[in-house]
């Protein structure tokens, strides 16, 4: 009898990866990569210099009822590292179980990391658990993304039903600055009405840390080109004296979007990034070459 492959249980797939960038003499280094199970990094590029690009791979190409995933990344004191993906991540029609996803990512003292991964996409009737949560060190800098679709509306499937259920963690200092979770239920008012997602099947959420109130003065200016689709909010929570040696003012930098356009959702985003990387990283924007493919 053959053995099941590694990684793989009755329920679903359960899939760790655990990343930890390091900065070495002229450059960030990906020292430490372990996997079990079908999650990847594909290769590590520098573009730019010292930060290191990696690019997240899910082999299967999609998860469904039952898979379980945990991603782990650190970047340690002085490292620079940015991860994205390749392509959509796809949760698929769960028969009852549901997926899981864990995310953690830790940001040293000095440190810096960017996570951008593509869209995630929910069928209808899948269900999935996604749990975020970011530890950043004293002098650590911040710019993560999440992007969600429900359901697939150019084929007409518009998340009638499934569910999903989101949490989102900042941590800065060992001071909790953002705790939330959110959870859709397909088929809902919520999903129409104006107090929800006001039919639109797009949603993401920015965050960037440390933030002042000139940064989200001069997102608000260069968002509101965008009009109606997608239609953006963002606030600045404040971090409190002492947090990362800045003053009251300097907070977390929260941005969200609803959009009706997949296409005109990740440009909005992207030209957030743009002009958000040189105010947070003191870097300018060098976009993954994989975006342009």
């Amino acid at each position: 009898m053959k053995s099941a492959p590694t990684g793989l249980r009755e329920e679903g797939w359960r899939a760790r990866l655990d990343l930890g960038f390091e900065a070495g003499p002229d450059r960030t280094v990906l020292r430490r990569r372990r996997h079990h199970g079908p999650l990847r990094v594909q290769r590590v590029f520098h573009p730019e210099g010292d930060p290191c690009h990696s690019y997240l791979l899910h082999p299967p190409g999609g998860v469904v009822g039952g898979d379980e995933l945990e991603i782990r990344v650190d970047s340690a004191t002085g490292a620079h590292a940015l991860i994205t993906t390749p392509a959509a991540g796809k949760f698929y029609r769960s028969a009852g179980a549901t997926a899981v996803q864990r995310q953690h990512f830790r940001v040293g003292a000095d440190a810096a990391l960017e996570w951008l991964p593509a869209l995630n996409i929910l069928h209808a009737g899948a269900r999935v658990e996604m749990r975020s949560r970011f530890d950043v060190a004293p002098g650590g800098r911040l710019l993560a993304w999440d992007v969600l679709g429900l359901g697939r509306p150019g084929s007409g499937d518009r998340f009638e039903h499934g569910s999903c259920d989101l949490s989102l963690d900042v941590v800065a200092a060992e001071r909790t600055i953002l705790a939330e979770r959110l959870r859709l239920q397909g088929g809902t008012p919520m999903l129409q009405a104006p107090w929800g997602l006001q039919g639109k099947g797009y949603l993401a959420t920015l965050v960037a840390w440390p933030a002042t109130p000139a940064m989200l003065a001069e997102l608000r200016a260069q968002m509101g080109a965008f009009g109606t689709d997608p239609v953006m909010g963002c606030t600045l929570l404040p971090g409190g004296p002492g947090v990362d040696g800045g003053t009251r003012d300097t907070g977390l930098l929260v941005c969200r979007w609803l959009a009706q356009s997949g296409e005109a959702l990740w440009e909005a985003m992207v030209r957030a990034w743009f002009l958000l990387r040189p105010l947070v990283m003191g870097r300018p924007a060098c976009p993954p070459r994989i975006w342009s493919t």
